[in-house]
């Protein structure tokens, strides 16, 4: 790569005027970092791309990396009159938080096993009791100890052997999530040699306790493609490849399935899935496809008693359906309708007890839990309230109990464990979030769903909350949010942390924009591939409603999203710049056709069928037209604050980078950009529990700042 120039932040100059504090709410002027353009000519299906910040890609180069760091130098300046405030966002959203909180504890195989977090704490501290929850406590893992020395550490895929002794789990200190698998001998304390490097994190053991199954990812991609057997105490380097998943398109998995009776290998893409088994007391034996893939047909799979219960899409189901299959014979010629296809019911999952099949179904937007007796004498549904909540059925591992757990939330109310009997229908609350510091009272803030139209007349639905007693009058600052792609559901939900807005006058909007799978498996696929563009003008169509309601105006609307959500976010910047005052784009996925052609990118591959695979034209040409790198113009643009981890496996630094630098060379107006990359961080941002909140602190300032709103 040619040796690159930059220009710097040569002079910086501090200019206070209070004039300015109706046009510019940062009331601090400063050069801005200019990136040197070096043409590199890209060119596909006989079409030139000239990408002037190609070179921003290599994170080994110097240049790169102090370039990103003028950036980082630029923000400190430009919010520099915001830090104080940041410290006491930062404060306040810390104190609702309860220091010394701990989970429910679950029991599973003798033990209770509990999460739990000390006062001033960053990191979790796992334990388990044996039978009584007043046994001793036995630490299993005390994490802020564990990282200890590390700016970054993640731990993940705890799990115990059948007997109790062992336990498996991995680590990430980079956050490139290329997880190190070790294992630990719960009664000696011995962390044992085995070192297994690049997995997932996760693992499963066998019956016998001593063979540990897990997924390899590719070092590059960091697909997960490879599944291996490993025999406790062998050296890792004897580890046996037992499952090589060579179709790119895919990755591959592997658990035990809740009967604990069989190890289970999954294979999937967006559109097709594919499992093996194995009876998980003959753990050298040959695993056994369970039904052979097909393209298009989805299906997962859980077991009881001698059967299989097989959630699906098969003949059309777009909205799945429920199926059961003998253990035996388990291809799809086999497969006995249980519960059929409803064009209106999104079946998601199900729970299998020994009495009892409870599934969780979204209909018209909401969560639903459906309990069923097996012998047929009792079905029934757990009864909500409202339009803005969220129900989801948590931990049950217990095959033989009539407790069902869930938890429940709302945009007003606080998240609650609740052990339901399935039989008797009383319920008991386990625990219910505390929000700390005297002042929270749910009764203060009301929501509502509303429906706005979109530009081809579908009805949109939007979940809103605010403080009791705001005014119709277009005055309101307003947060509208949204995701929109993977078929992935952003349910509305509370957040101690948002209260830090409300309790400020702000209204904060879920768009629940098609690409997610809200409104069913319909919703989801009228917004990708050739579809994609709903998910944009139904963002803007949604935010226009709340303006012609009067919720809000232009001048106080704020948008935010990350990841796929920021691509959202360039594409309506590109589309409606002038419709928003401010945006925040964390993360995003905003230089679509680069990424796409290129298959040596973690998640390319995988993600041809939620995309489109730019090496064939007609998806190129779509993509193009959208990708909000490739799209950007000379025009105005709104305040916008991007966000991105330089170790990101998922959405490269670099296309922030450069999304930032080319907004910098073409944008016509003297609004605020500014770029944050966390040099020590990923995709999910800082690890500890309170580093996170100081990220969010920085973003609702940057908003509150564009409002006026100084404290």
């Amino acid at each position: 790569m040619k040796r690159i120039q930059l220009i710097f932040l040569l002079t910086i100059t501090f200019a206070i005027s209070c004039k300015q504090k109706d046009k510019n709410p940062l009331e601090i002027k400063t050069k801005q970092p200019i990136a040197v353009k070096q043409p590199e000519r890209l060119e596909k299906h006989d079409d030139v791309r000239i990408d002037n910040y190609f070179w921003l890609n290599d994170k080994e180069d110097k240049k790169v990396l102090d370039y990103l760091t003028s950036e980082n130098d630029y923000n400190d300046v430009m919010t520099a009159h915001t830090k104080d405030f940041q410290s006491n966002l930062f404060e306040e959203m810390k104190g609702r938080i309860k220091e010394d909180d701990a989970s429910v504890p679950y029991k599973l195989n003798g033990y209770w096993y509990i999460t739990r977090y000390e006062t001033g704490k960053d990191y979790p501290i796992y334990s388990r009791k044996k039978e009584s929850l007043d046994a001793p406590e036995e630490i299993l893992f005390d994490c802020n100890k564990e990282a200890e020395g590390h700016s970054y550490f993640k731990m993940v895929g705890l799990n115990v052997s059948p007997d109790n002794t062992l336990i498996a789990f991995g680590i990430d200190t980079i956050s490139r999530r290329k997880y190190t698998i070790r294992i630990k001998n719960l009664v000696t304390g011995q962390v044992y040699p085995e070192v297994i490097e690049t997995t997932t994190g996760g693992s499963t053991w066998a019956s016998d306790s001593k063979t540990l199954f897990y997924t390899k990812k590719d070092d590059e991609t960091l697909r997960s493609d490879r599944v291996y057997r490993h025999f406790l105490g062998a050296d890792v380097s004897e580890d046996v490849e037992i499952f090589n998943e060579t179709d790119d398109t895919f990755n591959t998995f592997v658990y035990k399935t809740k009967s604990k009776k069989y190890i289970v290998i999954g294979s999937a893409s967006t559109l097709t899935s594919e499992y093996r088994i194995l009876k998980a007391d003959n753990p050298t034996g040959e695993f056994k496809i369970f039904q052979p893939r097909v393209r298009g047909l989805e299906y997962g799979i859980a077991h009881y008693q001698d059967s299989f219960y097989v959630l699906t899409n098969i003949d059309n189901a777009k909205n799945f359906k429920l199926m059961k299959v003998g253990e035996e014979n388990t291809s799809k010629e086999n497969w006995k309708d249980l519960i059929p296809h409803r064009p209106d019911v999104l079946l998601e999952d199900v729970d299998i007890f020994k009495d009892y099949l409870v599934v969780s179904e979204r209909s018209n937007g909401l969560n639903k839990i459906n309990i069923k007796k097996w012998d047929g004498s009792s079905d029934y549904y757990l009864p909500f309230d409202n339009e803005t909540y969220t129900a989801y059925v948590s931990t049950n591992l217990d095959f033989d109990t009539k407790i069902l757990r869930y938890s429940y939330n709302s945009l007003t109310t606080p998240n609650s464990v609740i052990d339901f009997d399935m039989e008797t229908k009383e319920k008991e609350v386990k625990k219910e979030q505390e929000v700390l510091g005297g002042k929270f009272d749910k009764n203060n803030y009301t929501s509502e769903r509303v429906w706005a139209t979109a530009e081809d007349g579908t009805k949109v639905p939007v979940s809103l909350v605010y403080r009791k007693g705001i005014k119709k009058n277009g005055k309101n600052p307003l947060l509208q949010y949204a995701y929109g792609s993977y078929g992935s559901t952003i349910d509305p939900y509370f957040s101690t942390v948002r209260l830090s807005l409300l309790d400020r006058g702000f209204i904060y909007a879920i768009a629940h924009v098609r690409g997610g799978e809200y409104l069913g498996r319909s919703w989801y696929e009228d917004g990708k591939l050739f579809k994609k563009k709903n998910t944009f003008t139904d963002f803007i169509d949604c935010s226009k409603f709340l303006i012609n309601e009067g919720y809000t105006s232009s001048d106080h609307l704020y948008a935010m999203g990350g990841s796929a959500g920021g691509l959202l976010m360039g594409a309506v910047v590109n589309i409606s710049p002038k419709l928003y005052n401010g945006v925040v784009a964390a993360v995003p996925f905003v230089d679509v056709v680069t990424t796409m052609l290129d298959d040596s990118i973690p998640l390319t591959t995988g993600e041809y069928d939620e995309w489109g695979n730019p090496n064939e034209k007609e998806y190129y040409e779509y993509m193009k037209s959208y990708s909000p790198y490739d799209n950007v113009i000379a025009q105005d643009y709104p305040n916008m604050l991007v966000t991105t981890g330089l170790h990101d496996s998922q959405v490269q630094y670099w296309e922030p980078a450069k999304w930032v630098a080319k907004l910098r060379e073409l944008k016509t107006d003297d609004n605020i950009l500014l770029l944050h990359t966390n040099m020590e961080a990923g995709h999910g941002g800082a690890s500890g529990r309170f580093e996170a909140l100081k990220e969010v602190a920085e973003e609702y300032a940057f908003l509150l700042d564009l409002e006026g709103i100084k404290n």
